[in-house]
């Protein structure tokens, strides 16, 4: 039902699809539920690849494919399994889940380095289009309104690859999962651009894939900030048309760099 005009009539609309997704460790005493992923079905390897990096789980040696019967079911073997089962988190994690992974910025700090940019100095005019350019890999957005994307891009404005899902941090898993699988970690030579806010969450699991620049279209949490701050990541936020909020790591940034040092006192 659409109300419209003071008076409601009869409407079919499309809605994102949401479903739990469940990752199953099997260890000597049977299947372990690692984990509970609310999120819109599509590129589930990809997914949980992301998410196992995102919380320090991924082994060297694994297994992962789906349950024959159940598509929200999926099988992981792997001769790690006693330090995944220690490490499982056993909870389910929603799709608008706010601090999904390490729940401070010193928990982060014991497992993970500041990522390594390698892609020269950066261009506000190119950062503040690049939302636009995600938009364009949207499809599932343009039809419901209900999907976050995420993408990465490389300096000389190349897609590398772009998700959609009904949470900002699951598409951002996906991405990471997708560059797992493709042995393209850490991604120093990446632009991570997400349609949402930039949540603590995002940052973490930009510097976990060695993601060095962040770039959003709403605003930033000041965990993020403290965190991007920590670990030497640029973050931008706002960044539609001409405008860009620069959150933390502007050294990166053209105009800086050629400006150079302030001057001593």
């Amino acid at each position: 039902m659409l109300w419209r005009g003071g008076a409601p009539a009869e409407w079919v609309d499309a809605v994102a699809v949401e479903e739990p997704l469940e990752l199953r460790l099997h260890t000597p005493d049977g299947p372990l539920p690692l984990g509970v992923l609310m999120r819109t079905p599509g590129h589930d390897r990809e997914l949980l690849l992301g998410w196992l990096v995102a919380e320090a789980l991924l082994p060297e040696d694994l297994t992962l494919h789906p349950d024959a019967e159940n598509p929200n079911v999926w099988h992981l073997h792997t001769p790690d399994f006693a330090r995944l089962a220690a490490g499982a988190r056993l909870a389910v994690s929603s799709s608008a889940c706010g601090v999904c992974g390490s729940g401070s910025v010193e928990r982060l700090m014991t497992r993970a380095s500041p990522p390594v940019w390698a892609g020269g100095p950066l261009d506000v005019a190119w950062l503040s289009g690049l939302p636009e350019a995600l938009a364009a890999a949207q499809p599932g957005f343009a039809a419901t309104g209900g999907l976050h994307g995420a993408a990465l891009f490389t300096p000389d404005g190349a897609r590398l690859a772009a998700f959609e899902d009904v949470g900002r941090h699951n598409a951002v898993d996906k991405l990471v999962g997708w560059a797992q699988d493709r042995r393209r970690l850490p991604l120093s030579n990446a632009v991570l651009v997400v349609s949402s806010r930039a949540g603590f969450e995002i940052v973490q699991k930009a510097v976990t894939a060695g993601v060095a620049v962040v770039v959003t279209v709403g605003a930033a949490t000041s965990l993020a900030v403290d965190t991007a701050a920590a670990f030497g990541v640029t973050l931008c936020g706002f960044a539609r048309g001409d405008r860009l909020t620069m959150y933390a790591g502007a050294h990166r940034f053209a105009a800086v760099v050629q400006a150079g040092p302030p001057p001593d006192d």
